[in-house]
């Protein structure tokens, strides 16, 4: 029986993660939530594993494949747009290298499902700072990254760049994702300053982030140039071209 909430995780060389994130995910008890997985034909082999483990579960794994790599963002995109054609009723991003802790992903889900939400974002601010074992120059970044985000775009969000986010469909069908222009660092900022700026209501639930132990990051300078520039040109779109944040009938 297909669940109510898909978790999308995107992947690239993630073969030392891949397998015991999705049996952790797919074992999780206070709720049930199905898998997609949207590989960036990986050379390391995460596809065939996954693949294994789509035979396994065939109703709540799934697999897309895609040619190569062509962006986070544009991965969520091909995921979101999947989930809706599917009837899902909320849909999850989440990394694959357990950076984002599983065991909130109940408490994401019901953010939208119960407790009024209509965006979730798992937060590393919410709190304080609660990132464990990134270098001390990346949490100033990111941190204050997110402070220069709040500024520019007046959004009430401590963790603008979190990608551990779960979506109400109805957010989905309104943003009219084939317009959604960033492809890494800022999808995250994009994907939340669209919500905000059509009205839904975005909540945050505290987590603890953890650096990755297995596999290579994909973080570079380049995306967080992405993200600078970018939340400028969102904020400008937002004064000269404000039917770009109008809700799709």
């Amino acid at each position: 029986m297909q669940s109510d909430t898909v978790v999308i995780i995107p992947t690239y060389n993630e073969k030392e993660n891949i397998g015991n994130m999705i049996q952790t995910v797919l074992s999780i008890a206070e709720h049930q939530f199905d898998i997609l997985v949207i590989d960036d034909n990986s050379p390391d082999g995460t596809g065939a594993i996954v693949d294994g483990l789509v035979a396994e579960h065939p109703h709540r794994v799934h697999i897309i494949k895609r040619t190569g790599k062509l962006g986070l963002g544009t991965a969520y995109i091909t995921g979101f747009k999947w989930a809706l054609e599917h009837g899902y009723g909320y849909v999850i991003e989440m990394d694959a290298d357990f950076s984002h802790p599983t065991d909130k992903l109940h408490e994401l889900q019901a953010a939208c499902a119960t407790g009024g939400a209509d965006v979730a974002v798992g937060s590393r601010y919410k709190t304080g700072v609660n990132v464990v074992n990134w270098p001390m120059g990346r949490v100033l970044m990111s941190y204050y990254a997110s402070a220069y985000v709040r500024l520019v775009t007046g959004m009430d969000v401590r963790d603008t760049t979190a990608g551990f986010v779960c979506y109400r469909r109805q957010v989905l069908e309104a943003i009219d994702l084939d317009n959604v222009e960033f492809k890494g660092y800022a999808f995250q900022i994009e994907m939340k300053f669209t919500a905000h700026r059509m009205g839904f209501k975005i909540v945050e639930v505290p987590i603890v982030f953890v650096n990755r132990v297995l596999g290579t990051s994909k973080m570079s300078s380049g995306i967080f140039g992405e993200a600078l520039f970018g939340v400028v040109k969102l904020r400008l779109e937002a004064w000269f071209s404000p039917k770009k944040f109008q809700r799709r009938q």
